[in-house]
């Protein structure tokens, strides 16, 4: 099992740059595709990046593709989201979770999820 908790949120400028922090508990992390969500109230949860257990591959969602960028320290048991060049479009909660069987672009890919991290931007 992993638990997973996210920091690293807050308020920036659009424009500005933020760095999400998701630190994983639990000796099989490096075994598990890791992936970054959000989601705004009354929406779906969308898909933001997904990164390969080895670190090799990623993939991203096309609202933040060149924007963000997803990677992962397997000694630490942490996975990190840069964020750079924030939109107004982009405040949500961020939330990680952590794959057994293969990253995906949906919710039901993922088997753990951390409680999530506010990001608000302001124009």
């Amino acid at each position: 099992q992993v638990q997973l908790v996210e920091s690293g949120g807050g308020l920036v400028q659009a424009g500005g740059s933020l760095r999400l922090s998701c630190a994983a508990s639990g000796r099989t992390f490096s075994s598990y595709d890791m992936g970054w969500f959000r989601q705004t109230p009354g929406k779906e949860r969308e898909f933001v990046a997904a990164l390969s257990w080895t670190g090799d591959s990623t993939y991203y969602g096309d609202s933040v593709k060149g924007r963000f960028t997803i990677s992962r320290d397997n000694a630490k048991n942490t996975v990190s989201l840069q964020m750079n060049s924030l939109h107004p479009e982009d405040p949500a909660v961020y939330y990680c979770a952590a794959a057994a069987a293969g990253w995906g672009v949906t919710k039901h890919d993922y088997n753990y999820w951390g409680q999530g991290t506010q990001v608000t931007v302001s124009s």
